[in-house]
């Protein structure tokens, strides 16, 4: 059984949870997300959400802002949007400018969402705390057991790809960190990263 009740993932139980609440229609962005990037987009929005709730507690920030940023941030890097040779977090302000602009929010909301799905693999460092906050969460899940499967699942069928990658990422991740609370969090997926990413180099005898 999963959060949503159920054995797989539950888009509706997800849309239907954010009916009617919000300064957006968020049913509606569920919706897109999952057309954009299936099962995988909303979980990984949903996660963000999450960890957001973890690690900015004690913080004030606009849960709003959170909300549209955790869901928008990776539009453009889906294949309806993908353009080649534009950074996926570029594009997916480009994207997300545009659809926004059709939802009747303060300019300065737009703004600070737009700077949070730009900067969200990290920016600079007087950027808005919502913008910390979802680097970091964004940093959270590519670590760990979770963020090791995320990546090789990213590569299939290739294992030196995906090996490859998730160090890529797990020094990324680990620069992009800025809050107490995340760098606690991340001190022990870092552990779980590397350990795994041993075994792997040990059980495969180097052959991948």
């Amino acid at each position: 059984m999963t959060a949503y009740g159920h054995s797989r993932f539950n888009l509706l139980a997800v849309r239907d949870k954010y009916a009617g609440v919000g300064v957006v229609n968020k049913e509606k962005i569920v919706e897109l997300t999952y057309e954009y990037g299936g099962d995988w987009a909303v979980q990984h929005a949903e996660r963000l959400i999450h960890l957001v709730a973890l690690i900015g507690g004690g913080l004030e920030f606009d849960s709003d802002v959170i909300w549209l940023a955790a869901y928008l941030h990776d539009w453009g890097g889906y294949e309806k949007w993908t353009v080649p040779g534009v950074w996926h977090a570029d594009r997916s302000r480009e994207v997300a400018e545009e659809f926004l602009a059709e939802q009747g929010m303060s300019e300065e909301m737009k703004k600070v969402v737009l700077d949070c799905i730009q900067y969200h693999h990290g920016g600079p460092e007087d950027r808005c705390i919502e913008s910390v906050l979802l680097t970091d969460a964004d940093a959270l899940d590519l670590l760990g057991a979770l963020g090791m499967l995320r990546i090789f699942a990213m590569n299939p069928r290739n294992l030196k790809g995906g090996y490859e990658a998730a160090k890529k990422f797990r020094d990324m991740s680990t620069a992009a960190i800025t809050l107490d609370k995340s760098h606690t969090i991340a001190a022990d997926r870092i552990k779980e990263t590397d350990n795994i990413l041993e075994l792997f180099e040990k059980e495969s005898f180097g052959i991948f």
